[in-house]
């Protein structure tokens, strides 16, 4: 029953967008990268920082299992990274959590198309 409760629950999603100053994209994506290797244990379903090309536009995607595991993952060396990256920013992000309603794995896109 416990598999079938699990295959029910969603993830969360926490999304960052946001523009960094010229040429300070790269620093950016190398603070964020320190500050998430810093989520580990329960909660944690991975993260992804896009970067539009040829732009300091990006968005930062991290998941998690509720909204709730993501302040309990804040380390010394997280709250370093962000108050290092804050100043690179153009102008604050655009921040918010949603809920993952729809997951499509490549495995699972070819057994839905052949229904």
């Amino acid at each position: 029953m416990t598999d079938f409760l699990d295959c029910l629950k969603h993830k969360y999603a926490y999304i960052a967008i946001g523009e960094f100053k010229p040429g300070c994209f790269s620093e950016a994506r190398q603070l964020y990268e320190k500050a998430v290797s810093t989520y580990t244990g329960e909660g944690f379903d991975g993260a992804y920082l896009l970067q539009e090309p040829d732009s300091d536009r990006g968005i930062a995607i991290i998941f998690w299992d509720n909204p709730g595991d993501m302040t309990e993952h804040h380390t010394k060396v997280y709250d370093e990274a962000l108050s290092q990256i804050s100043h690179l920013f153009a102008e604050p992000p655009k921040t918010g959590f949603y809920e993952v309603c729809s997951e499509i794995m490549p495995m699972l896109a070819g057994a839905m198309a052949s229904n």
